[in-house]
Order: C-alpha cells, then sequence, then structure tokens
C-alpha cells in the first residue's frame, strides 16, 4: 500500500505545485483537483505514479482514482502541504506583460469554468452532507440483512432482538446526522444542526398541530433534518455577526435553535414530507408500470451520471427511499451499470490478452469493480477507449430492463442501504417479496449486464484505429512483450469517443 503523504507529494508535483492548484475536493474514490494551468500538468507521470489507478483531464479539472480509504488521507496530505507552501508571487514588478496577460487569462478562464460549474458544485455539497453516513448505513444494512436472514431461518432467536438494535439504532437517528453535517458543510456548528435535526425524530412531535394537520415523529425525514440543518447554518451565520462577542456564546445557539428549530417544525417538516411522499410514490410508479423500458433507460444512464459525479445528487433520493419504504428500488437498477462494464472488461482482456499494459490494469481494477467501485474501470479503462464506454452502457442498459421488468411483475427489488453495489449489494437486498425473490431478480440483472457487456464489447467495442493501436502495443519493434508496467497509451477519435463523452 503506498504512503499517503509521499504519494500527495508526488500528485502535488505533477500537477505543478502549489500555485498550480484552485481547488481540491475527494469523494469515495476520487481527487478532483481544479488546476490553474492545465499546460503545467504532466499528466504521463501523475498516471505513472505507484497508488493512481486512473487519471484523466477535462481542461482545468483533473480526476485522480486512487480508491476509497486512500483517497481521503492523500486529499488531507495534499491540503497539509498546499497550506505549508509559502504564498505565490502576485506578479511584482519583474514580470513582464506577457506574463501578466497569461495570468489573468487563466485566473478568468478558472473563473467562468466555475461559474460554469454551479450545478455540479451544488450536487457536490449536498452529496458531501450525505457520503460520511455512507459506511454506517452500509455497517447497518449488512447487520440487517444477517439478521432477517437468521429470522427467516429460525436460528438463534435470542440473537435477532440483539441484531435489531445494532441495526436500527443510527437509522433511527439518521436526521440528526444529516442535520449535523449539513450545518458543517454549510459553515455552522455541526452540534446546532443536530439539535434542530433532532426535532424531527423526537416523540414529541405526535402533540404539535401545524395548519390542522398533527405531526408525525419523522415526517420528513431526512430531507426535512438536510433543510433544517442548512437553515441552521445560515441563522448562526447572520447571528454571529450581529451579536457581540460578550453574549455570544448565549445568545447565538438559543436563537440558532428557536428560529430554525420553529422553522422546522412549522413549515419544513410539512413541505419535507410531501416531498418525501412523493418521491417514494413516483420511483415505486416507474418501476411497477415502466418496468423493462424503465429499467432500461435508467441502467444504461448511470455510467454517464457516474462519470461526471451527478450520481452523488441520487444520494438524498435513496435515503429517502430507504426511510420511507425501508430499501431503495432504484439503486439495484442503477448498480446494472457496473455490472455491464465489468463485463466489458472483461472482453477487452480476452480480446487484447497479449496487451500487458491493458491486462494490467483491467486486473488491478476488476476486484474493485466487483465490489462496486466503478471509477478505476471508467477513467483507467472504457472511457480513455471510446467505445467500450458505450457498450458497457449497453449492457447496464440490459441489466436494468432485466431488474425493471421484475418490479414491474409486483417482485420490487430493492436495497437496504446505499454505497455498496455489484456482488458487494446482494446482503443489502430486500423487496416487496422478500429476501428470495430479490436476489432472483438482481442476480438475473446481473448475469444478462455481465452477459450483454461483453458480447457487445467483443463484436462492436473497439474500432479499427484503436485495435491497431492496442496490438502495435503488445509487442516491442524487437517482437519482445511490452513491459507490464507501461501506461495504456492509444489513439481515440472523436468518432469513437463523441457518443462516451456526452
Amino acid at each position: 500500500m503506498p504512503d499517503a503523504q509521499q504519494l500527495a507529494q508526488q500528485i502535488l508535483d505533477a500537477v505543478g505545485g502549489s500555485a498550480n492548484i484552485a481547488d481540491v475536493e475527494n469523494c469515495m474514490t476520487r481527487l478532483r483537483v481544479e488546476v490553474v494551468s492545465d499546460s503545467s500538468v504532466a499528466l504521463e507521470d501523475l498516471k505513472a505514479t505507484d497508488g493512481v489507478m486512473a487519471a484523466i483531464a477535462a481542461g482545468s479539472n483533473l480526476q485522480i482514482v486512487l480508491g476509497p480509504g486512500l483517497v481521503d488521507r492523500v486529499a488531507d496530505g495534499l491540503e497539509a502541504l498546499r497550506a505549508a507552501a509559502p504564498p505565490a508571487a502576485a506578479g511584482g514588478p519583474g514580470a513582464s506583460p506577457e506574463e501578466l496577460a497569461a495570468r489573468g487569462a487563466s485566473i478568468k478562464a478558472t473563473a467562468r469554468s466555475r461559474s460554469d460549474g454551479r450545478t455540479m458544485r451544488a450536487i457536490r455539497k449536498i452529496s458531501a452532507i450525505f457520503i460520511p453516513l455512507i459506511p454506517a448505513l452500509i455497517a447497518c444494512g449488512l447487520i440487517a440483512g444477517i439478521n432477517g436472514i437468521l429470522t427467516n431461518l429460525g436460528w438463534v432467536p435470542g440473537v435477532t432482538p440483539f441484531l435489531g438494535v445494532l441495526s436500527s439504532g443510527f437509522l433511527s437517528l439518521l436526521a440528526v446526522f444529516v442535520g449535523m453535517n449539513a450545518a458543517k458543510e454549510f459553515g455552522g456548528t455541526p452540534i446546532l444542526g443536530g439539535a434542530v435535526g433532532g426535532i424531527i425524530v423526537a416523540a414529541g412531535v405526535a402533540n404539535v398541530t401545524v395548519f390542522g394537520e398533527t405531526l408525525a415523529p419523522g415526517q420528513g425525514g431526512v430531507l426535512g433534518a438536510l433543510a433544517g440543518g442548512i437553515l441552521a447554518a445560515y441563522v448562526e451565520r447572520f447571528m454571529r455577526r450581529v451579536t457581540p462577542d460578550v453574549i455570544a456564546l448565549i445568545v447565538v445557539p438559543t436563537v440558532t435553535v428557536l428560529v430554525a428549530g420553529s422553522v422546522t417544525l412549522g413549515i419544513l417538516m410539512s413541505v419535507a414530507g410531501v416531498v418525501s411522499v412523493a418521491i417514494g410514490t413516483a420511483a415505486t410508479w416507474l418501476l411497477a408500470n415502466g418496468g423493462a423500458f424503465a429499467g432500461f433507460v435508467l441502467g444504461g444512464l448511470f455510467l454517464p451520471l457516474v462519470m461526471t459525479g451527478m450520481h452523488q445528487g441520487l444520494i438524498p433520493i435513496h435515503t429517502t427511499l430507504i426511510d420511507q419504504t425501508g430499501w431503495t428500488v432504484l439503486l439495484p437498477v442503477l448498480a446494472m451499470g457496473g455490472a455491464g462494464q465489468i463485463g466489458a472488461c472483461i472482453a477487452l482482456w480476452v480480446r487484447f490478452r497479449s496487451n500487458a499494459s491493458l491486462v494490467r490494469t483491467i486486473r488491478g481494477a476488476l476486484p474493485a469493480g466487483f465490489l462496486g467501485v466503478g471509477e478505476p474501470l471508467i477513467y483507467g479503462v472504457t472511457l480513455p477507449l471510446g467505445r467500450p464506454f458505450i457498450t458497457a452502457c449497453i449492457g447496464g442498459a440490459f441489466g436494468g430492463g432485466v431488474v425493471g421488468l421484475f418490479d414491474q411483475l409486483g417482485h420490487s427489488v430493492g436495497a437496504i442501504a446505499i454505497g455498496a453495489s455489484d456482488l458487494s449489494l446482494i446482503p443489502l437486498l430486500n423487496g416487496s417479496s422478500g429476501y428470495g425473490w430479490a436476489l432472483l431478480g438482481y442476480g438475473s440483472g446481473l448475469i444478462v449486464a455481465y452477459v450483454v457487456g461483453f458480447v457487445a464489447t467483443l463484436l462492436f467495442g473497439v474500432s479499427d484505429s484503436v485495435r491497431a493501436d492496442l496490438e502495435a502495443q503488445s509487442a516491442s519493434p524487437s517482437g519482445d512483450p511490452v513491459a507490464p508496467d507501461a501506461p495504456l497509451d492509444v489513439q481515440v477519435t472523436p468518432a469513437d469517443s463523441a457518443g462516451a463523452a456526452r
């Protein structure tokens, strides 16, 4: 396992140093680096760095795939290195007019790219509230799955209540944690956001009547807690600006909880409750009536969502469905995209097994793919090659169609937790007809996605130009195989990558 601090230093050097970094963010597997000048980035050196699974540049935005766990440590290390670096000179009398003009153009381009990405930044901000919760959601979901299996089998009856408490404790207080993270992400104090989120699950809510409606504990769920936590952050920030320091410790938190809590109790719980019910009804209706077609569309679109990072925007919807019905029917369908990609990559492995570089990349990324982490395969294999990304989406579409068909037949396939996918989602399955039907529907979809992704890639997944490049890399001019650590280097024409880039 590479040392995180050393890897952070290598990434910093490859992207052009601290002065060339405008912003750094990370999700569960990827490091997103916004650079000032993309011409200062040594992309090939970055790809060849030990510990970097894949790296792709889209203008001033770098996506560096490191894998779960490691990406958090590297992000922290990179921020520490940036903080320790001396400030860059702002120009000075020695700068030429050309240098100043170039620097101004770079700053303008960076500002434009940030302005154009408001939607994506909003999605990342909201997803940052839920991503820290995913490990606990997975853990509690797995414990609940184990408990369900033991209950159905009638084994160890004294243990099942014990496991039931372990699995439900976190979920019963999910609104509190969402409120805490929401307040923190929007510049407030986490514990005040948690205090507002806690109102939603408080038993005393049942004694409150708003607009003639008696509220119920948990009404509005995570959406209400999300809105309440954000509101608490804004109220707190305003109060800190206008409150004298001598009384701030008493006044600021009191007014924050009083104002944000009152709005949450009086308005947000009711509104969020209506929205939550609408989301659940719409998702259930879509798959119950759209069936195979709806599953086909959703399964085929998921990889492009992952590529752009927009899949993180679905986390509140998944969480709302789990909070409302006990499972999300969307996740098993969307997970088929990753299965189609696995089939596509296995086809590439079979077809170009003499290309040591390609095989090494696929072999290293497939285990993560089978466990539901698809970014290494996206950025390391299918997207750089162009067409395999499209054939992977086709495999995902057919797999999603199968899962959607089960939903349409009345045997809904759901997941009781988020954060897992592919094979790792199997213990977390449940649905309207129980675990057995859910497993049959999900397993059938996986097999179809694997097979269709494999066959489509084998038949249509590689253009003549890309195939020639891959075959040329299979042997050196002397006829010796290419070194196993050689980087994947193919020329993808616009026609190859146009569909994948959209």
